[in-house]
C-alpha cells in the first residue's frame, strides 16, 4: 500500500495576517474567563466547577476552527483581499459568539444534571437560532476561505491529491454549517425539541466524508507511484 501524499506546506513564516488571527483566537479563549474569580468561599468554588464543563467544550470548539484555521493559512499561504475579507468577518462572528456560546452550553450542562431552566419556550428558540446562526455562518465562512483556495487552484499549483483534500474541507465545513441551518428550521417549527439533539447527526458526514473523499486520495496516490 502506497504511503500517504502530504499536503505541501506553502507558508513557512507566520504571516502578519495569521498572527492577528492567532491574537483573536487567544482573546476570544480569554473571554471564556474572564468571568471567573479566585473564590473566596465554598459556595463560590462550588460555582466555579459548574463552569468547568462549559469552558472545556466551548474551549474544545474554538480549537477545532482554530486548527482548520491554521491548516488553511499553512497549506495555502494566501494573503489576497478575498481572503482578507473572509478571515475579517470569521473573526468578528467568533468574537461575537464568545458569550452566547458560553451561555448555551451552560443551560445545556445544566439541564444534563438535572436542574430545572427558568427559561419561556420562546426563549429556548432564541438560543436555538443564534447557536445555528453562529455555526451557519463560522463553517460557511470557513467552507469559503476553502473555495477561494480551490478556485485558485493552478495559481497556487495544486496537485490532484491536494485538490481532493481541499474539496473534502469544503465538504466537510459545508455539512457543519448546514446543521446550523437545519437546527434553525426545527427551532422555528413545531420539532423544536430536536433543533439541539439533531446535531449528533453531524458523526454522519463527518464519517461519510472522510471515506469518500479518503478512497479518492487513495486511488490517486496509487497512481503517482
Amino acid at each position: 500500500m502506497p504511503s500517504a501524499l502530504p499536503f505541501r506546506y506553502r507558508a513557512h513564516e507566520v504571516s502578519r495576517l495569521e498572527a492577528f488571527s492567532d491574537v483573536i483566537f487567544g482573546f476570544a479563549v480569554s473571554l471564556l474567563v474572564v468571568s471567573l474569580e479566585v473564590p473566596k468561599s465554598y459556595p463560590e468554588m462550588v460555582e466555579l466547577l459548574r463552569g468547568f464543563f462549559p469552558f472545556a467544550i466551548c474551549f474544545a470548539l474554538f480549537l477545532d476552527i482554530w486548527f482548520e484555521h491554521h491548516a488553511y493559512f499553512k497549506r495555502y499561504a494566501l494573503q489576497d483581499r478575498m481572503t482578507m475579507v473572509l478571515n475579517s468577518i470569521l473573526l468578528f462572528v467568533i468574537l461575537f459568539y464568545v458569550y452566547p456560546l458560553k451561555y448555551m452550553f451552560t443551560i445545556m450542562i445544566e439541564g444534563l444534571s438535572g436542574h430545572r431552566s427558568d427559561i419561556p419556550l420562546e426563549g429556548f428558540r432564541l438560543l436555538f437560532n443564534v447557536y445555528g446562526l453562529g455555526v451557519l455562518a463560522v463553517f460557511s465562512l470557513l467552507a469559503g476561505m476553502y473555495a477561494h483556495a480551490y478556485r485558485l487552484r493552478d495559481e497556487l499549483g495544486l496537485n490532484e491529491v491536494e485538490r481532493i483534500d481541499t474539496r473534502e474541507s469544503i465538504y466537510d465545513n459545508l455539512a457543519m454549517a448546514a446543521f446550523g441551518l437545519l437546527s434553525i428550521l426545527l427551532a422555528n417549527s413545531p420539532l423544536l425539541r430536536f433543533a439541539g439533539p439533531v446535531y449528533f447527526l453531524i458523526a454522519i458526514p463527518k464519517t461519510l466524508i472522510p471515506w469518500i473523499m479518503g478512497s479518492k486520495r487513495r486511488r490517486h496516490e496509487a497512481a503517482a507511484v
